[in-house]
């Protein structure tokens, strides 16, 4: 049975260390869900080429927080594999069957519980108390402050040549008619544009940072320049019939 608490233990180790990276890595400025993703893929040893992975290696802090998460995971995995191993050694036919069931209800309450509201509330509040008092880490919740909710979020669209956005400066696109603000500007070359007017002009290549709903930031994303005014003009009614029916 020792085997068998010390599963338990791993596994409630294992969603712990995944849910205090998640937050850590929000607390560097990621979406919520793409930090949850990153931190469980870190920790399980999978790796994905996608543009959140290259946010990941190309940032010091972040690049830290899933070093840890790998070193972790893959002494965990081991660990896990050789408990597992142990719980069932040299036990007969009815031994197994009430260790599997022990096994499969300890483990549903284990995961029930870090997906319960209070379990995770607790631990992004204490991990955001400990990162602001022992790191140098801005763990303000952004997303907060800019009320995002509902069908609203912050997102990266990466710009490409042939799109609606490129070559024009953001005074030309009103943006604005259709729900979205742009933030900043991350150029290829790595300049960041934090206060952009309306003379900025957007590049191939560039990471245009905005908020906005979903549905628009998506379509934005992928707009090609040949349909992209009558785009604008579609979406931009959309979004003045939106304001039209808020209440005063």
């Amino acid at each position: 049975m020792i085997a068998l608490l010390s599963l338990f233990i791993l596994v409630t180790l294992f969603l712990l260390v995944s849910r205090v990276a998640s937050v850590a890595l929000e607390s560097t400025g990621m979406a919520r869900d793409s930090a949850q993703f990153q931190a469980r893929s870190a920790l399980m040893g999978v790796g994905f080429t996608t543009s959140e992975s290259d946010d990941i290696t190309s940032h010091p802090v972040r690049r830290k927080i899933a070093l840890y998460l790998m070193t972790f995971g893959n002494a965990g995995i081991i660990t896990g594999v050789g408990s597992f191993l142990l719980t069932f050694l040299d036990t007969g036919g009815g031994q197994t069957a009430q260790r599997s069931a022990v096994l499969a209800v300890g483990v549903i309450v284990i995961v029930a519980t870090f997906h319960t509201g209070h379990a995770n509330r607790a631990i992004e509040r204490i991990t955001r108390g400990a990162l602001s008092r022992y790191t140098s880490l801005d763990t303000k919740d952004y997303a907060a402050l800019l009320r995002v909710e509902d069908q609203y979020e912050v997102t990266e669209i990466h710009t490409r040549d042939g799109e609606w956005m490129v070559g024009r400066p953001l005074a030309d696109l009103h943006l604005t008619e259709e729900g979205v603000v742009v933030l900043g500007i991350h150029r290829a070359d790595g300049t960041f544009i934090g206060t952009p007017t309306g003379s900025t002009v957007i590049k191939a290549d560039d990471e245009v940072l905005a908020y906005g709903r979903m549905d628009v930031l998506k379509n934005l994303a992928s707009r090609p320049s040949s349909i992209g005014d009558e785009i604008h003009e579609e979406l931009a009614a959309e979004h003045q019939h939106l304001l039209e029916e808020e209440p005063p």
